[in-house]
């Protein structure tokens, strides 16, 4: 088997480089390394709904997961902070409530006060990119094939983000699984897209090209063009499974975890508070933009083209492209030129 460079991204406190140690590399590699030229019985199977809710269970639903998985090792290896998290570690009974588990995030994932920031969804690895030609990070296919991640028959959205900029979370099983509302405003759509549930591995992705508009996925449509909203236009908050994650369930609360609630068309949204839980393993969130309506944080721009820093989506866009790892919550743009409050209207 080829071998493949080692997987690295930017800190973004101390800006300093560091190498991802990704779970299951080598399997991820052949599965998908065999997948690109052809996908296996094995293969298909793996990626069913089925597959990933049996892998789901035995390795986060055993009873004796903990212990036969080392849970406590696995705090000390991503030197997770106990004191972050909202129960004490010595109360999860099994992998999945370690997973899913809560924390304090009104004390350690502090919000930028400006009603016009836009926000990192979720504690992952960021990129960055623009689907329009003439922006320094255009970027070509392979996380997604942009006709098709908002779904077949949702074309009046499609436009609606045509020539626009995105943004792409990547979770590690590590992190907190709840993601975070990133704009505020009114939600216009809010719809489950069919699909598979392939690995959100950086290997996988370039190996494969465009999982995130082949997986199963919940799109939200907010428009934040309104009374209280961030005005940066109509965002699409795209919530992509993977691998083991067998759903994503929507659990709205404005005050900490206290009033969960599905999200509906017509709700208003605050900013910076729970929005849905992953359940469990390893998932990722697009975000898409309107064209001119936000302005990326000049570091996460910058980190992108880090000179330092090894990193397998450059080689699969034969390009410089580096993660950063954000902390939900905080800043990753603006609204640029903002716009009198207005109703974006299907």
């Amino acid at each position: 088997m080829k071998k493949v460079p080692p997987h690295q991204y930017i800190d973004r406190d101390s800006q300093r480089v560091n190498h991802e140690r990704l779970l299951a590399d080598g399997l991820i590699q052949f599965l998908y390394g065999q997948a690109k030229e052809d996908p296996s019985l094995l293969f298909r199977a793996l990626t069913s709904r089925q597959a990933s809710f049996l892998l789901g269970f035995l390795l986060f639903d055993f009873p004796q997961g903990p212990r036969i998985f080392g849970l406590h090792r696995f705090l000390r290896r991503f030197r997770l902070d106990p004191s972050e998290f909202l129960d004490p570690p010595g109360s999860f009974r099994t992998c999945r409530q370690f997973f899913e588990r809560k924390i304090k995030y009104w004390e350690f994932r502090p919000m930028p006060p400006g009603e016009d920031e836009v926000l990192a969804p979720a504690d992952s690895r960021a990129v960055l990119g623009s689907l329009d030609e003439n922006s320094l990070i255009f970027l070509k296919g392979k996380f997604f094939h942009f006709e098709e991640l908002l779904g077949k028959g949702k074309s009046f959205w499609s436009q609606c983000f045509q020539k626009g900029d995105f943004a792409i979370f990547r979770l590690t099983p590590e992190k907190y699984h709840y993601t975070h509302t990133p704009v505020a405003g009114r939600v216009k759509d809010i719809y489950e897209v069919p699909g598979s549930y392939h690995s959100c591995n950086p290997s996988a992705v370039i190996s494969l090209v465009t999982p995130f508009s082949k997986n199963k996925r919940v799109v939200t449509l907010i428009d934040t063009d309104v009374a209280g909203g961030t005005g940066v236009g109509l965002v699409a908050m795209v919530e992509v499974v993977a691998l083991m994650v067998g759903d994503i369930l929507q659990c709205y609360s404005e005050h900490r975890y206290d009033d969960p609630q599905d999200v509906r068309p017509g709700m208003f949204l605050h900013r910076g508070v729970p929005k849905s839980l992953f359940r469990p393993g390893s998932s990722t969130v697009v975000l898409l933009f309107q064209p001119q309506r936000v302005e990326f944080t000049s570091d996460l721009v910058q980190n992108l083209r880090h000179p330092l820093a090894q990193n397998r989506f450059s080689i699969g866009f034969q390009r410089p492209l580096v993660e950063t790892e954000v902390q939900v919550r905080s800043r990753i743009g603006r609204a640029l030129f903002p716009q009198p409050s207005k109703e974006v209207s299907a």
